[in-house]
């Protein structure tokens, strides 16, 4: 249990910046001069990746709360 908690905590510290491009549209994206389109465009695609997330953590907090309400 201990090794568990530890990789938990060790992985939301120590993380690596990933790139959630493409192949193609990194392809496209390094051929350019200026970095900062693709930089924008990898964001851009992190941010929509996302909000799937936040929604369904929300749906289940929704969920937790009812239920705790139901065994009181």
């Amino acid at each position: 249990m201990k090794q568990k908690l530890a990789f938990f905590i060790f992985s939301f510290i120590f993380f690596l910046e990933s790139n959630a491009q493409c192949a193609m549209c990194r392809a496209v994206l390094e051929s350019e001069e200026g970095k900062g389109v693709a930089k924008g465009i990898n964001d851009g695609i992190v941010y929509l990746m996302l909000i799937p997330y936040i929604l369904v953590g929300g749906i289940i907090f929704i969920i937790y709360k009812k239920y705790s309400k139901l065994k009181k």
